[in-house]
């Protein structure tokens, strides 16, 4: 288990998530009983760019109805019922946060997709699944909260089948300076392990796998700012408003704090597409 988890999960998890989130429906016009998916996407897709990033790396595969896609890292369940919705897929998601996966079924029922995304409580270093299990696999700005970065890239290497996917977005290291805390998440430095883009392929590749895309998405996020702090000005909602559904009091230092790392090029979202390799023909 890794040093830093109580406080990780302390930095996510407040006990009142789900009445927070019925707030926040409640407030903009939605009946919290009966949310859509589009409804729940500011809160939900807890990552950066929220929902465009989920749209963005799907972009990179094409699941099958009768995959089984693996969703690490999966906070309240965003990416793993739009995964489902959009491809029919199969989807289970595993998270540390005990409350995460509580609220990610509650959502999930509420939606009538239970049968087809699942949560477990558990750690993306010993995962409590079979060998070879998955068709897929997709992690969005989990890494930055694991030190061991080869075990986790060993761990999804062990449940992917033969040939199966996996899709990274995620922050990386920049030009090695410090960064300021909190950010979304980190309360410290302590719980915070940044790699490189080049550690990244590196890691991957160690692992078994083929890394087939390697790119920033610098500008992306840039512009998403750009575009939220628009609205925000003209009185309007922003369209990604999960960092402060979780964090509360917090989330406007730690969301000025990343946005002036990847200003000043401390931080860089990237985004991975990787593949295990087939089994050798015998």
């Amino acid at each position: 288990m890794e040093t830093p988890v109580p406080d990780v999960v302390g930095h996510y998890s407040r006990g009142d998530l789900l009445q927070r989130l019925d707030a926040a429906l409640a407030d903009d016009g939605v009946d919290p009983a009966h949310p859509s998916l589009e409804s729940l996407a500011p809160y939900d897709q807890f990552h950066g760019r929220g929902l465009e990033a989920t749209t963005e790396i799907a972009a990179h595969v094409q699941p099958g109805a009768g995959d089984h896609l693996l969703d690490i890292g999966s906070g309240i369940g965003g990416p793993a019922r739009w995964f489902a919705q959009r491809f029919g897929c199969r989807v289970t998601g595993i998270d540390l946060t005990a409350e995460f996966c509580d609220v990610a079924d509650q959502l999930t029922r509420r939606l009538g997709l239970q049968r087809q995304v699942d949560f477990e409580v558990g750690d993306a270093l010993a995962m409590p699944f079979g060998d070879a299990q998955f068709d897929g696999a997709y992690s969005m700005n989990v890494s930055m909260n694991i030190a061991d970065k080869a075990a986790f890239y060993r761990e999804i290497h062990r449940v992917l089948k033969p040939g199966a996917w996996l899709l990274l977005s995620e922050l990386a290291e920049g030009d090695g300076r410090p960064l300021d805390f909190p950010t979304p998440w980190a309360a410290s430095q302590e719980a915070s392990f940044l790699s490189s883009a080049d550690q990244t392929r590196q890691g991957l590749r160690d692992a078994g796998f083929e890394v087939l895309q390697l790119h920033s998405t610098l500008q992306q996020a840039k512009a998403f700012g750009a575009r939220s702090r628009a609205l925000v000005e003209r009185g309007e909602k922003p369209p990604h408003r999960a960092v402060m559904l979780i964090h509360g009091d917090i989330a406007s230092q730690a969301i000025a704090n990343s946005g002036r790392a990847m200003q000043d090029g401390r931080l860089v979202p990237i985004e991975v597409l990787a593949r295990k390799a087939a089994r050798a023909a015998a």
